[in-house]
């Protein structure tokens, strides 16, 4: 140890003696940390036993800085969380943060986003997946696992029994990661969210997803948006929806649905008890879906929230607007991203005036505190106890 201090410049001795007398929580991001700080850190995490949530987000730590950092892993036995995002790690890194994994037995959550871990990488992870019983969390989102990758995942899936969230966003996943994951879902008995956006997913992976959902009664939150699911992908998740008890948020915005995906969705949403949150942003559906989609929120009891700004929609959006009957009351507020109407709370009882003032107003050209100024007053209404707030995001 002294040998290892003295070699230790002040800077790195600094670092040291920071992460040695931490407590509880660290955060170390974007402080220029390269692999002889990063092996600095991991001496300081093999003494201190109060550490427990260690950041180091963007930073230049790479695979030779964590492989010191995995070697702490295997003495430390306080910390629970771990957060190595975008910090150049590619597979060898991967492979030593694995073997750590296979031993350790307080980590809860890894959070590996934004690196270069490919399906080697990913393999690696997964074998110490089969085995790990604490990690509950992890995040691989924008790295470039693949098919391979994915499949890998998938088979550890089917053993492990504590992870519970998993993202997989940007990882270049197609229809077979995809079908193999779906298989997995259907025997995973403790994955709760599972996020594979801006991937490459099309119909037939989302067919097989859809199918695992049938069976799956763990999962509560799927992430699918930009992706390549269309109408054949959407009637299958659509059917899944009829039958699952336990999914309340779906994402499948930014996709390739049109107005016979919709509808099938709409149909779904009509015996469906538990879908709280619908993301359809950014799709193909046209004012026929829109209406059978409102047609369905008319006798849907438990949605929340509706994406579906940026479709193609004219006469559909008075539909959506018009399905208000248990609802509450207008608000408004203003996405400036979108630049457009963002959330519409809208009673049934609202006038033709009020709407009409509404749209005045988003197309008047005034800025964001002028709008809330001018607002219109609803006149005030007595509502049921149980009365639902639905909201809309139209554009």
């Amino acid at each position: 140890m002294q040998a290892v201090m003295d070699d230790m410049n002040e800077l790195q001795r600094e670092l040291y003696d920071i992460v040695k007398n931490a407590t509880e929580e660290l955060d170390l991001s974007e402080e220029r940390i390269d692999v002889a700080a990063a092996q600095a850190i991991a001496e300081a995490l093999k003494v201190n036993t109060t550490l427990t949530w260690l950041k180091l987000e963007k930073n230049q730590i790479g695979d030779l800085g964590v492989q010191a950092i995995a070697e702490a892993l295997k003495v430390n036995t306080t910390l629970t969380y771990l957060d190595l995002d975008s910090n150049q790690i590619g597979d060898a890194g991967a492979k030593v943060l694995a073997e750590a994994l296979k031993g350790h037995t307080t980590l809860t959550g890894l959070g590996l986003n934004t690196s270069q871990i490919g399906e080697v990488g990913a393999q690696a992870i997964c074998e110490a997946l089969k085995v790990n019983s604490t990690l509950t969390m992890l995040d691989l989102d924008a790295n470039q696992i693949g098919d391979a990758g994915a499949q890998a995942i998938a088979q550890a899936l089917k053993v492990n029994t504590t992870l519970t969230w998993l993202n997989l966003d940007g990882n270049q996943i197609g229809d077979a990661g995809a079908q193999a994951i779906a298989q997995a879902l259907k025997v995973n008995s403790t994955l709760k969210k599972l996020f594979l956006d801006a991937n490459q997913i099309g119909d037939a992976g989302a067919q097989a997803i859809g199918e695992a959902l049938k069976v799956n009664k763990r999962l509560i939150d799927l992430r699918l948006s930009e992706n390549h699911i269309g109408d054949a992908g959407a009637n299958t998740i659509a059917a899944a929806l009829k039958v699952n008890t336990t999914l309340t948020w779906l994402n499948l915005s930014e996709n390739q649905i049109g107005n016979v995906g919709a509808e099938a969705i709409a149909e779904a949403l009509k015996v469906n008890t538990t879908l709280a949150v619908l993301g359809l942003h950014t799709n193909e559906i046209g004012d026929d879906g829109a209406c059978e989609l409102a047609d369905a929120l008319e006798v849907n009891t438990t949605m929340t929230k509706l994406h579906l700004d940026r479709n193609c929609m004219d006469y559909g959006r008075s539909a959506l607007l018009d399905v208000r009957e248990d609802n509450c009351r207008l608000e408004l507020t203003f996405d400036d991203q979108i630049g457009c109407l963002a959330f519409i709370w809208l009673p049934r009882k609202a006038t033709a005036e009020d709407v009409q003032s509404v749209f005045l107003l988003l197309t008047s050209g005034l800025q964001l505190e002028d709008q809330s100024a001018c607002l219109p007053a609803l006149p005030a209404e007595t509502h049921h106890k149980n009365c639902k707030l639905f909201q809309i995001i139209l554009s």
